[in-house]
């Protein structure tokens, strides 16, 4: 019999370390019952969908894991197609603090960067 050679499938979404330390700071924070940190993409917003973060008390077998130093992070899994080859990154400076998304997948977002279309 021939030996099948898997080979481990790469994430959808890139975390930068520092996203890998905000996951880990919201997990030590998490409310009760929370597994992990899920992102999805949300219709919402002048261009149609929206990034959201958000705690996951429960795993959904269509959602994507990403096992981080810190925790668990899920990505909808109606949301993988459009998030495909992204960079997820925290920034922090004196006037503004959150996530933000490299996406290759996006034609266009909103004057204010609150969503985006694909």
């Amino acid at each position: 019999m021939a030996e099948v050679k898997t080979r481990t499938r790469p994430a959808a979404v890139i975390l930068t370390p520092s996203a890998e330390a905000r996951i880990a700071k919201l997990m030590a924070a998490a409310p009760e019952g929370a597994i992990g940190v899920k992102l999805s993409t949300p219709r919402r917003g002048c261009s149609g969908l929206a990034y959201s973060v958000d705690y996951v008390n429960a795993a959904i077998a269509m959602d994507e894991r990403i096992e981080t130093p810190g925790g668990t992070f899920f990505i909808d899994g109606a949301s993988v197609l459009y998030l495909i080859g992204s960079t997820m990154d925290w920034v922090e400076d004196d006037f503004t603090a959150g996530f933000v998304f490299a996406n290759p997948n996006a034609k266009g977002s909103c004057g204010c960067g609150e969503s985006f279309t694909v």
